[in-house]
């Protein structure tokens, strides 16, 4: 089992777990307007402990096309492993949005492509 930390609660996951789901269903408000496919950034997060080492191609592709790139990753693009503690930056409450958007599949998409 994964251990997440967010917003001062700490709870467990089965490791694998797209984070973005293990957020949504531990009734974390974070966005995800593009249902999950590295496309939108809206369900970014920083790491202030476990962030992973691999990233996938399209998690960077459209990091550094934002200038994200080195200071957030896509919640959507990672699997829960080990301990990890994150921040969603993007909140639907603050957002203006009438909710966090289509839910994302179980398994990361696109089809991940590690680097």
């Amino acid at each position: 089992m994964a251990e997440l930390k967010v917003d001062g609660q700490s709870f467990e996951v089965a490791d694998g777990t797209r984070l973005v789901l293990a957020l949504e269903d531990a009734g974390i408000d974070v966005m995800h307007r593009c249902g999950g496919f590295a496309g939108c950034t809206t369900c970014r997060v920083e790491f202030t402990e476990g962030e992973p080492s691999a990233m996938t191609v399209a998690e960077r592709d459209v990091l550094e096309k934002r200038d994200l790139l080195g200071s957030s990753r896509l919640s959507c693009q990672i699997a829960c492993e080990g301990t990890m503690a994150v921040t969603p930056l993007v909140r639907v409450a603050s957002s203006g949005a009438d909710g966090p958007g289509t839910r994302p599949e179980d398994h990361i998409t696109p089809e991940p492509e590690w680097i």
